[in-house]
């Protein structure tokens, strides 16, 4: 919207100027209401840093569109909205994994879709019962990536100690009843390693 001054100045987007926005009053508005918002943009996306992206960008469209909002009552429902539809175009945009075809995949069977997540909470408290260094050992290897040579020189202490130690560290968690869920040692830890 652009409006013509006295003067013959131009007002509104082109200028920077913007009559009539009181900014002090959109600051006052998003620091009252910044945690609901901000859970709303949370629930939408499920993700801490997509939902702080989600309503940044919300609220500067509702910022540019500040003097049109008649009914500031209503700017609730406007930021919910943007958030709404904002969302479901960057969820549109994204590139789509799957293709339709005449074939339909094989069937998935009684898999448990949480069972990775479940897994690696258990992986975890088993890693957490292990002594420290033998934990760092661990997490260093299978985490990171780190080779034997690499792990001694963090730790210092000698490659055959590294060796060693994660071998022994391993056969504990091989043998940890939690871990194997009545299955024998080598079916229950190759799919934890894996």
């Amino acid at each position: 919207m652009v409006a013509v001054a006295d003067g013959g100045a131009v007002y509104g987007e082109a200028t920077g100027e913007r009559p009539g926005c009181s900014e002090a009053e959109f600051t006052a508005y998003v620091q009252e209401r910044r945690a609901s918002l901000y859970a709303t943009a949370y629930h939408l996306t499920g993700d801490r840093f997509e939902a702080e992206d989600l309503l940044q960008s919300a609220l500067f469209s509702t910022y540019r569109a500040w003097d049109r909002i008649s009914d500031k009552a209503a700017v609730g429902g406007y930021l919910r909205r943007t958030m709404t539809n904002l969302h479901i175009s960057a969820w549109r945009r994204r590139k789509l994994n799957e293709y339709p075809t005449e074939e339909l995949p094989e069937t998935v069977g009684e898999t448990d879709a949480m069972r990775g997540t479940e897994l690696r909470a258990v992986l975890w408290q088993a890693l957490a019962r292990l002594p420290e260094l033998q934990r760092t050992m661990l997490v260093l290897r299978y985490y990171e990536g780190r080779t034997d040579p690499e792990i001694a020189e963090i730790l210092d202490i000698s490659v055959g100690t590294v060796k060693s130690s994660i071998w022994r560290s391993l056969r504990r968690l091989r043998e940890d009843e939690v871990l194997s869920f009545g299955r024998d040692e080598e079916e229950s830890f190759g799919e934890l390693v894996a």
